[in-house]
């Protein structure tokens, strides 16, 4: 009897320790249940977001794809137009036209109509791409492109062929530059005694500005080479100069002027030292006539009292 009481007691307490055990398991998995939750509603949402970000970014992928193949299709159609364009430049009288247009599109910003003017026709029947009109005379500007052997010379070629191809340039620059020279550098025809060389391509230019041999040739011939760059820059020199001349010039004006202003200044002070001079005489001769003119005044005075003494003397002796 006392041990099934006993094995009650312990069915008892090991029932109740169960349903305690179940209790506490029941709220640890309500709030693990919870928390899941609250991670899967974190996770959805993070994973919502992601799924937007990487959207957006394919889309955005997509965009730019779209936007590069228009832009290689551009690019191809820029290749061809630069194809085409090597092409229209091999022709010399086409390219001397485009370098005429691109002279005379900068000339036209740089001055105002009556300042310059295009196709300018010499005596001689020689006809230069534009003059500068200068208060010291006219200024011939002629375009000049030369591009085949230049383009040959950039080319890939062995060095042997790039050496001849270097020295048949420099004699396409040296023909320009003595014709130029030649035609329209013309003092009889009120041009000034230099003109400019206007090379329309940089790089052109560039290759005749690192040689010595042509600049120094181009020098002696009176002859400079411009490019679209530097233009400006030698107008605006050359122009400046011509002004700082009409200063200097005015400036000796002034100067003589000031020397003839000396040389009043000395007459002037000439003639006032001989005024002052006669001014100290003629002082010093009214002062000799005041002197002599008071002298007879004290004279008369002398007189007058004699004559009064006498009538007091005649007076008295009547009585």
């Amino acid at each position: 009897m006392e041990v099934t009481t006993l094995t009650l007691i312990i069915v008892f307490f090991l029932v109740g320790f169960m349903l305690l055990v179940l209790k506490f398991f029941r709220d640890d998995l309500k709030s693990l249940r919870s928390s899941l939750d609250s991670t899967k509603d974190t996770i959805n949402s993070s994973l919502a977001l992601n799924t937007k970000d990487i959207g957006d970014r394919l889309l955005h992928a997509t965009e730019v794809i779209g936007e590069l193949k228009r832009e290689a299709g551009a690019f191809s159609q820029v290749s061809q137009s630069m194809k085409d364009l090597q092409d229209y430049l091999k022709s010399p009288k086409l390219r001397g036209n485009i370098g005429e247009m691109v002279l005379k599109d900068l000339i036209s910003q740089m001055f105002p109509v009556s300042a310059y003017k295009l196709q300018y026709a010499f005596k001689s029947g020689s006809i230069v791409d534009a003059i500068i009109k200068t208060d010291a005379g006219l200024l011939p500007i002629d375009s000049k492109f030369p591009m085949e052997n230049f383009q040959k010379m950039m080319s890939m070629v062995a060095p042997s062929e790039q050496d001849s191809l270097r020295r048949a340039f420099a004699r396409d620059i040296k023909a320009h530059v003595t014709a130029i020279s030649k035609k329209y550098i013309l003092p009889e025809e009120s041009t000034l005694d230099f003109a400019l060389m206007y090379i329309p391509s940089e790089s052109v230019y560039y290759e005749v500005a690192c040689s010595d041999e042509l600049m120094d040739f181009a020098r002696n011939s009176r002859v400079y080479p411009v490019s679209p760059n530097t233009l400006y820059a030698a107008l605006q020199t050359i122009l400046l100069s011509f002004e700082g001349k009409k200063i200097e010039q005015k400036a000796k004006e002034v100067f003589a002027l000031m020397r003839g202003i000396q040389k009043d200044f000395g007459k002037t002070s000439d003639s006032m030292v001989t005024l002052g001079s006669h001014l100290t005489k003629a002082y010093n001769k009214f002062s000799d006539v005041q002197s002599q003119f008071n002298s007879i005044g004290q004279k008369l005075s002398s007189t007058r009292q004699l004559t009064a003494e006498d009538n007091d003397k005649d007076i008295l002796s009547s009585r």
